[in-house]
């Protein structure tokens, strides 16, 4: 805990600043959290983590759930003088009150205490709240508050290059590498998704131990494409009306656990992507432009523009409503969602 310096100031922040405060143990009070970025969330818990000696967690390093723990039990530890070392480390998650949802669990969360904490913190302890949400409540007091006087660090999207910089970092740091085909290989395969990349590395990494060159076999064979790869490539065929590859590949889908809602949700939803892009991206919205009006990921975008330079408005049109149809019908009827499929293919095809 040496050459800890903690200060009392709210900025934004973003990942590799702080990681960097971190190791430096040039730390704030209070830390806000957001985003939806799993790997990078829990490499930042780690970080903090390390800051308290592991002779002094037991007794001065606690981490609470919102969705199973009262906010006042978070805020009794955050308000206590640390036992037997220096700072105290409290990590609070799943602040869904920050949010402008319910929730299912019946908690009675006294937001008053963080309010007030807020206005005085403990100068020996360093909170950290971890919202993994796309958005907060701006309207609400202590979202408010909170950005005023935390140090916030937005872990909602991180774009195509950002990614590839992350994984040749991390790759570069375990002496491997991997060429620029490979990884844009790998980027299309997770849907430019950090955390399903993080999380697939290690195996891919192990695969290739003897060589240390990340290769084509290894991502094919071990990286698992994420559901909206997936169904992009059920687009693909849609639009070339393979209606066999077609209804075998949603077939697998519903035999790999994935509802035929759900697989119905999303496949609408790439449509209506396409439909928008198509629409925007002649109002001349570019990428980035597009990425942050629809807000959906950079990636995804990319993959969108590619294809409605293939496809008429006309054609993607009808798609969009077929599927639409089969949406109603999936929760009207009993028909078999295979069968629904199967007959949109025919009609469009």
């Amino acid at each position: 805990m040496a050459n800890l310096k903690l200060i009392w100031r709210g900025e934004q922040v973003n990942y590799y600043e702080i990681s960097d405060q971190v190791k430096n143990r040039n730390l704030k009070s209070l830390y806000l959290i957001t985003g939806k970025q799993e790997y990078l969330i829990d490499q930042l818990k780690n970080q903090f983590i390390n800051v308290i000696p592991k002779d002094e967690r037991t007794m001065n390093f606690a981490s609470y759930d919102m969705e199973t723990t009262p906010l006042d039990d978070a805020m009794n530890d955050a308000m206590s003088a640390p036992f037997f070392g220096e700072h105290r480390l409290v990590i609070i998650n799943n602040p869904l009150f920050l949010t402008g949802e319910k929730s299912k669990n019946k908690i009675d969360h006294d937001i008053d205490s963080l309010l007030k904490y807020i206005q005085k913190p403990m100068p020996s302890t360093i909170l950290v709240i971890i919202a993994p949400y796309e958005k907060l409540d701006a309207r609400k007091k202590i979202v408010k508050q909170l950005k005023k006087a935390a140090v916030q660090v937005d872990l909602q999207s991180v774009n195509e290059f950002e990614t590839k910089q992350y994984v040749n970092t991390f790759l570069n740091q375990h002496g491997y590498q991997i060429d620029s085909r490979v990884m844009d290989q790998l980027i299309q395969r997770t849907d430019g998704q950090l955390s399903a990349i993080m999380s697939d590395l290690p195996k891919v990494m192990i695969y290739c131990h003897q060589d240390k060159q990340i290769t084509t076999n290894a991502v094919n064979s071990l990286v698992t494409k994420t559901l909206n790869q997936n169904i992009f490539t059920l687009v693909d065929m849609v639009l070339r009306k393979q209606t066999t590859y077609a209804v075998s590949l949603y077939q697998e889908l519903i035999m790999e656990g994935q509802s035929s809602i759900q697989i119905n949700a999303v496949l609408l939803g790439q449509f209506r992507l396409l439909l928008q892009v198509l629409v925007l991206s002649k109002y001349g919205y570019s990428q980035g432009k597009l990425a942050s009006a629809l807000k959906v990921h950079p990636f995804r975008v990319k993959l969108a523009m590619q294809t409605i330079r293939k496809y008429h408005f006309t054609e993607l049109k009808r798609a969009f409503l077929g599927l639409s149809d089969i949406e109603k019908q999936l929760k009207s009827t009993n028909e078999s969602p295979e069968l629904l499929f199967e007959m949109f293919m025919l009609k469009f095809a």
